[in-house]
C-alpha cells in the first residue's frame, strides 16, 4: 500500500508539473507577438522596383567584339575581362532590384535614391502583378531618397507613422524583395537610434537586427500598429548579405525630404557653415571635461552664417 501511494503521488506532481510547463509556455506565446495580421493588412502597398540602365564599355584598342550566339556566356564573360577601356565601344544593359512603398492612392511610391540613380527604365511591379512604368518626380542622394510617380489610382497605401519615439528593443517587421522574392517578410527588434554612418553625414539612423538583403532598399519598415517608421537602406556586410546590422532611415526624416522632392523636385537645406568631431577621451581631456559629450567645433568657414553668429 506504501508502495502503490507513493507511485499515485509522483503521477500527481508529474501532472502538475506539466500543466504548470503548458502555462508558461502558454503565457510565453502570448507576449510574442503576431505580424501575420501586420502583413496580411500592409503587403499590398509594397511594391516591387526593376531598373535598366545602358551602360557603354570600350574594347581594348585594336580588338574588336567577337560574334556569340545569343545564348552563349562567352559573350558576358569577353565583355567582363576585356570590355574596360578603348577601342570601340559595346553597349548592354544592366538590371537592378529594389522595393518600395505606395503612399499615395494615385501612385506616389517613395523608395531609395540609390534604387533608380542612372537608370534609363524603371518597372513598379504592384501587388496584384501589374507592371507599371515609372518616372522620377525627384531624388535626394545625401539622404538616399527618392519618390517615383506611376499612372495608377486606387492603389493601397500604407500608414505613416512617427520615429521620434522609437525605443530599443522595440519589435518591428520589414516587407521587401531580397534577391528579387517579393513580398518577403522579416522581423526583428530596434537595435540603436541616431546611428552615424561614415559618409552618411545627413541621416540618423535607426539600427536594426531584421534580416535585410540585397532588394529589400527602399522598402518600409513598420511598428506593431502597422505604421511605416524607417525605410530600409543599407546594411554592414563582409560577405555582400545579412551580417545581423540592417539600417532603416527614419520617416521623420524622409517625410520632410518627400514632401520637397513632390512640390519642387530637389531638396534644399540651410548651411549652418562648421565643422564639426565627436568628443572623444582624449579630446575630452584637453578641454578638462568630465566624460566625452557633445560635438567639438572644428572649422567655421568664412562667411557662413556661423561666423556672423559668433561660432
Amino acid at each position: 500500500m506504501m508502495r502503490q501511494h507513493r507511485a499515485v503521488r509522483l503521477v500527481v506532481q508529474w501532472c502538475a508539473a506539466m500543466v504548470l510547463a503548458g502555462v508558461a509556455l502558454a503565457t510565453v506565446a502570448r507576449e510574442l507577438p503576431d505580424f501575420t495580421e501586420l502583413a496580411e493588412a500592409n503587403g499590398p502597398a509594397v511594391v516591387n522596383i526593376s531598373t535598366t540602365q545602358k551602360v557603354k564599355r570600350q574594347l581594348p584598342h585594336g580588338l574588336e567584339m567577337p560574334q556569340f550566339p545569343e545564348d552563349s556566356p562567352w559573350g558576358d564573360l569577353f565583355r567582363h575581362f576585356f570590355g574596360e577601356e578603348g577601342g570601340p565601344s559595346e553597349e548592354f544593359d544592366t538590371q537592378s532590384l529594389g522595393s518600395g512603398f505606395v503612399i499615395d492612392p494615385d501612385g506616389y511610391i517613395v523608395t531609395n535614391y540609390h534604387v533608380v540613380r542612372e537608370a534609363d527604365e524603371i518597372i513598379v511591379r504592384l501587388n496584384d502583378r501589374r507592371e507599371l512604368k515609372a518616372k522620377v518626380v525627384g531624388g535626394d542622394e545625401r539622404s538616399d531618397l527618392a519618390l517615383l510617380k506611376i499612372d495608377a489610382s486606387g492603389l493601397p497605401v500604407v500608414t505613416l507613422g512617427s520615429s521620434a519615439n522609437l525605443k530599443v528593443g522595440e519589435w518591428v517587421m520589414a516587407i521587401g524583395s531580397p534577391f528579387g522574392f517579393e513580398h518577403s517578410v522579416s522581423v526583428g527588434v530596434v537595435s540603436a537610434t541616431g546611428r552615424n554612418l561614415p559618409r552618411e553625414s545627413y541621416v540618423p539612423f535607426i539600427q536594426t537586427d531584421v534580416a535585410i538583403n540585397p532588394g529589400n532598399s527602399g522598402g518600409p519598415l513598420f511598428n506593431l500598429e502597422g505604421e511605416v517608421i524607417g525605410i530600409n537602406s543599407q546594411i554592414y556586410s563582409r560577405t555582400g548579405g545579412f551580417m545581423g546590422l540592417s539600417f532603416a532611415i527614419p520617416i521623420d526624416t524622409a517625410v520632410s525630404v518627400v514632401k520637397q522632392l513632390k512640390t519642387k523636385g530637389y531638396v534644399r537645406r540651410g548651411m549652418l557653415g562648421i565643422l564639426i568631431q565627436d568628443v572623444d577621451r582624449e579630446l575630452a581631456e584637453s578641454f578638462g571635461m568630465e566624460k566625452p559629450m557633445g560635438a567639438a567645433v572644428a572649422k567655421v568657414l568664412p562667411d557662413s552664417p556661423a561666423e556672423d553668429a559668433g561660432f
